[in-house]
């Protein structure tokens, strides 16, 4: 039987990252889940290419627009779920049985989140996104989506858009979205240059002013 899960990854100067996610793909191939690796690209400029290309994934490249990138990776994408996962998400083991597990349940879900960095504003963080996600059904893209490509397309996919492209897709799949029992984790370096508070004050304020009807390209442009 042919393998179900297409995984999709949008990229922009993200070799370090990379490299270190597509590691955690192994256990999915060994288990006979992943069908394709799709790597949609917004003009990189360092390894990160050259990178999918040794990982044997399918490409696709335009403008650099998050929602863009996605929705782009979607179209390329053959497999009957999607996994959309950020380039630094660094899945843990033991993901590839509770996924194929969850297939079964039909629903869309996410991941739960952690930091490669430990410390209180790591934890507050981390704890605070679980929260909302458990509590919002608002998961944002750092936690991945796992969805069935028919839903996906009922939904009609993720908008082209600079940012907040994983609101509003969460937001369309409302109480459908349900967590999964695995923790993944991802880079900490936006927080650690910021300033754990203060990126996470500026996320929730760029969220409320998304969440009011500001466009999300002019965000983008701040972010």
């Amino acid at each position: 039987m042919r393998a179900k899960l297409s995984v999709i990854i949008p990229t922009l100067n993200a070799e370090t990252g990379l490299m270190r996610g597509l590691s955690t793909l192994a256990e999915g191939l060994s288990a006979g889940l992943i069908r394709e690796l799709v790597i949609s690209d917004g003009g990189s400029e360092d390894a990160t290419l050259a990178i999918a290309e040794e990982a044997g994934a399918e490409l696709v490249t335009g403008s650099p627009s998050r929602g863009g990138q996605l929705r782009r990776g979607a179209e390329m994408a053959r497999g009957e779920w999607l996994l959309f996962l950020h380039a630094d998400t660094m899945l843990p083991p033991g993901w590839a049985d509770e996924v194929l597990a969850h297939l079964e349940t039909g629903r869309p879900a996410y991941f739960r989140l952690r930091f490669d960095k430990s410390g209180f504003g790591a934890s507050w963080t981390a704890g605070w996104a679980n929260f909302r996600s458990r509590v919002c059904h608002l998961p944002y893209g750092d936690q991945g989506l796992l969805i069935s490509r028919e839903e996906y397309d009922r939904a009609g996919g993720y908008p082209d858009i600079a940012l907040m492209e994983d609101v509003a897709m969460a937001r369309k799949l409302g109480r459908r979205l349900v967590p999964l029992p695995v923790t993944v984790t991802t880079s900490a370096d936006r927080y650690t240059q910021d300033g754990w508070f203060r990126r996470g004050a500026r996320n929730l304020s760029f969220l409320l002013r998304y969440r009011l009807g500001a466009d999300p390209e002019r965000l983008a442009r701040r972010y």
